[in-house]
């Protein structure tokens, strides 16, 4: 993979940027901007933080690292320096910051300089090629470890236990879970956003995962039974199936997200629950973030090729959610696990197969 065209790519926009913002130098302290910048590199020793210990001082000469002793090897052993940028390595104990002389741009607020992390964010949405090739692996193992998860559970288990096996999947691939959503039985139709706990699995399990690597960031979601689910929740499930299917065919380029965000309520509407998506959002578009913009009425934010969408469309007891490519045609399911319980729908006379609930 050819790093350094990559990375001088990104130089090139940032420079671009520094110009129409009339700055002299741009420094970027967030994780997500380093991985982009960088080609994948991850500063994240605290997977929680916002900003990393390294930084990256971009200048119309030079970009170069900041950064301290304790992390200095490993960014050169990951292949920081052959990506084309300068190292300045401090002592741990008297970690350095550039001197930022004249109009600087930033991507965390800082005295006296200019916060462009909205046009940073924008630089972000579109992926290159290789961004894009990664992606796909990061998806493709991102399948494999819910997959594997799904077969790990079994009733009394705890949620712990199952978001447990969630957890360590994704390790096996070198990707860091960074969101575990763990319910069973009744918490299914209660919360939106359920944090595991100690309760055990009677039947019904919903895993929930985002996945980093990279910096990339994919999400993925799964429901299974043990034993057979009654009509009410099947009929939800399917519902949820349909309106996922829905969004994925409208998820083309030239939509904004208020488009989508309009093609959603009508999808809950469609399927005869249409005050569903008011319990919570339903996603948007990801990239180096689980999202980096969630639709909502009025975004005028364009879709376009390269783009990385991550739709969540829920019904009380029930969610479907994959990552998605677009193309300049069909979009592209990053997420799909093969052999998985499916149901199909055509849209516009294309057949479009969601995933439902596997019944063990």
């Amino acid at each position: 993979m050819d790093y350094k065209t990559e990375v001088q790519s990104k130089l090139d926009q940032l420079r671009s940027l520094m110009t129409d913002h009339g700055l002299e130098a741009l420094w970027l302290r967030r994780i997500d901007n380093f991985a982009w910048l960088t080609g994948g590199i991850d500063t994240a020793i605290n997977v929680a933080d916002i900003a990393g210990g390294p930084s990256i001082l971009v200048t119309p000469e030079a970009a170069t690292v900041w950064t301290n002793r304790i992390e200095a090897p490993r960014l050169d052993a990951d292949g920081l320096s052959a990506r084309g940028f300068d190292l300045h390595v401090s002592p741990w104990e008297a970690e350095e910051s550039p001197h930022l002389a004249g109009r600087t741009g930033t991507d965390i607020a800082h005295a006296g300089t200019s916060n462009v992390s909205s046009d940073l964010q924008h630089l972000r949405l579109t992926l290159g090629d290789n961004e894009q090739a990664r992606f796909r692996a990061l998806g493709a193992d991102c399948a494999k470890a819910m997959d594997a998860a799904i077969k790990r559970v079994q009733p009394g288990q705890t949620e712990a236990e199952i978001g447990g096996g969630v957890a360590d999947e994704l390790r096996r691939y070198a990707i860091t879970p960074v969101v575990v959503l763990i319910a069973t039985d009744e918490r299914i139709f209660k919360f939106r956003h359920p944090l595991p706990t100690t309760k055990p699995l009677d039947k019904y399990a919903m895993l929930v995962l985002c996945g980093r690597r990279e910096g990339l960031v994919c999400s993925v979601t799964r429901l299974v039974h043990f034993g057979p689910i009654d009509d009410d929740l099947r009929h939800r499930i399917e519902a949820c199936a349909e309106i996922d299917a829905r969004i994925t065919a409208a998820s083309r380029p030239g939509q904004t997200l208020d488009d989508m965000f309009n093609t959603i309520t009508e999808a809950y509407a469609v399927v005869g629950f249409a005050d569903e998506w008011q319990l919570h959002h339903q996603g948007g578009l990801a990239a180096y973030n689980p999202r980096e913009i969630i639709a909502t009425p009025g975004n005028g934010t364009t879709i376009k090729p390269g783009m990385i969408c991550a739709w969540n469309p829920s019904i009380t007891g029930s969610k479907v959610e994959d990552t998605i490519l677009i193309t300049d045609g069909a979009p592209e399911i990053l997420t799909a696990i093969p052999g998985w319980p499916t149901k199909s729908f055509e849209i516009d006379g294309v057949t479009y197969a969601r995933p439902v609930i596997l019944e063990k």
